[in-house]
């Protein structure tokens, strides 16, 4: 996929279109770490925020609750 560099006010920009997001899991507003490779490789790595505690007990309910005959035949 090739990008062009455009001009954005003062500074330099590249867009990201709708299917370059989708593919990267990317929306508006989402944080990236820049790195700069010897030879000028540029690579920016999406940050993805862990899940907190009150999430990942809400998901492990949910699982538990729709799998629980599958559960209760493996033990």
């Amino acid at each position: 996929m090739t990008k062009t560099i455009s001009k954005v006010g003062n500074s330099q920009g590249i867009v990201f279109d709708a299917a370059l997001m989708d593919l990267a899991r990317l929306k508006v507003g989402d944080q990236v770490t820049v790195t700069v490779h010897q030879g000028g490789s540029i690579i920016l790595t999406p940050i993805r925020p862990g899940i907190g505690p009150k999430r990942a007990a809400a998901t492990a309910k949910r699982l538990i609750r729709k799998n629980s005959g599958l559960f209760r035949r493996l033990s």
